[in-house]
């Protein structure tokens, strides 16, 4: 069921009834046809072509006629169709055929039906407008909602969320409704301003970091050159301090895109490999060429541990001597093997320094007497204290005593650590 317009009332759409014409109209008999209207009688035209009776039946067909007219307007507006400016046209041409008819009918039935459906026009113009009004006012606001959006994005560094969102606003801007054309056209400008910002600062910003990164690959093919003439260097040293530098300035070095990143960093990591490589084979081979030397250095080593425990240091001192000769002429060993074989013979050479300090200790004619000066300074002051304390005892002073007492009692620990010194020294 369709349903009625605003304003249109269903006794508005009911059709207009013609009454019986005699009551709206006659005809004189030289042929005037009269339309009755109120106390007023209006001639409205001439019929010749028959009897009056048939006259009046035409006349009161063509105020039909526009009966019918009016009833389908109606029918249109219950409908929904069609537009209030034809609508309106038609109540007015209605109204122009009652202020000069050319009928015979009830006018005043049709003219109030006119005045209903007319106000009902008018409300439903109004109705319409009011509706326009609002759908556009939601047009700007979707728009004008776009517009502020996209301005906000305008200074973001995000680029890729950023872009993708503009992008997705211009799909929405396409398919959002229509408003005035004007403020429509203003918000566009600033629509298509935030976009250009955005796209201009974008394009700036990978412009500098496709310049930047042209400069890191730059930088980093001056390194990679540099690694590659030192990949066949037998200058293990120097060539290793070398690889060092440059790996240093590597990561000080700005990034290259990432694809070109680390195709660089395969061809530089290829050079320090091959140079690490053959300093490692070159460092193994000449390990294995020391190999023979542990047999040889691990029998002077032996002829060492032979010395032990020394009694002997002068003799000893000579015997090292000659092993140390020997040991020195024979050459390096192997590192994996060099803690085991030398802390073999570094162990007999710690005893004997140790024998040697000892007795060095023990013959220091200073070292002595300043032990003896410390065994005879304490003396004197246990000597004292006990003095003290046996005064104290024979005058019975309780205080005296136990203050002499805590004096000896720390006093005498040191007089004999000194003597115990003093006998490391033979006496």
């Amino acid at each position: 069921m369709t349903a009625t317009p605003v304003g249109i009332t269903p006794a508005m759409l009911a059709p207009v009834r013609t009454s019986d014409a005699r009551r709206f109209g006659r005809v004189e008999p030289d042929g005037t046809v009269y339309l009755l209207r109120g106390t007023e009688e209006i001639r409205v035209g001439q019929w010749v072509a028959g009897t009056p009776e048939q006259g009046l039946t035409f006349y009161a067909r063509r105020y039909d006629d526009l009966v019918v007219e009016i009833d389908l307007l109606a029918r249109r507006l219950r409908e929904g169709r069609g537009s209030t400016e034809d609508a309106q046209a038609l109540i007015t041409k209605a109204k122009s055929a009652l202020e000069t008819p050319d009928f015979v009918g009830d006018c005043e039935a049709l003219a109030r039906r006119c005045d209903e459906l007319s106000a009902s026009i008018e409300t439903r113009r109004l109705a319409a407008q009011a509706e326009k009004a609002a759908r556009k006012a939601e047009a700007a606001a979707r728009r004008t909602a776009i517009v502020v959006e996209a301005e906000s994005l305008a200074d973001v560094t995000n680029w890729k969320v950023a872009g993708d969102r503009l992008r997705d606003l211009l799909e929405e801007w396409k398919t959002a409704p229509h408003g005035d054309k004007g403020p429509e056209q203003a918000l566009w400008k600033r629509f298509s301003a935030a976009r250009s910002n955005f796209e201009r600062r974008r394009k700036q910003h990978f412009s500098q970091v496709d310049a930047e990164r042209k400069e890191a690959t730059s930088a980093k093919e001056s390194i990679i050159a540099e690694a590659e003439k030192l990949a066949t260097s037998t200058d293990w040293v120097n060539g290793a301090k070398a690889f060092r530098t440059l790996i240093d300035r590597w990561k000080v070095a700005p990034r290259a895109q990432r694809s070109a990143d680390d195709r660089l960093w395969a061809r530089f990591k290829a050079a320090q490999d091959a140079f690490f490589d053959a300093k490692n084979a070159a460092a193994t081979e000449a390990e294995e060429a020391l190999r023979p030397n542990v047999e040889a250095k691990a029998a002077l080593a032996a002829e060492a541990e032979a010395l032990l425990p020394i009694t002997d240091a002068k003799a000893a001192k000579a015997a090292l001597r000659s092993i140390q000769t020997r040991w020195d002429a024979i050459g390096d060993v192997p590192r994996a093997e060099r803690e085991r074989v030398e802390g073999r013979l570094r162990k007999v050479e710690e005893a004997l320094r140790a024998l040697e300090a000892d007795r060095w200790k023990k013959d220091n004619p200073e070292a002595r007497a300043r032990a003896e000066a410390t065994v005879a300074a304490f003396q004197i002051s246990v000597d004292k204290i006990s003095k003290d304390l046996d005064s104290a005892r024979a005058k019975a002073n309780a205080a005296g005593v136990n203050k002499a007492e805590k004096a000896l009692a720390s006093a005498q620990p040191l007089l004999d650590a000194a003597k115990r010194a003093l006998e490391e020294f033979g006496g």
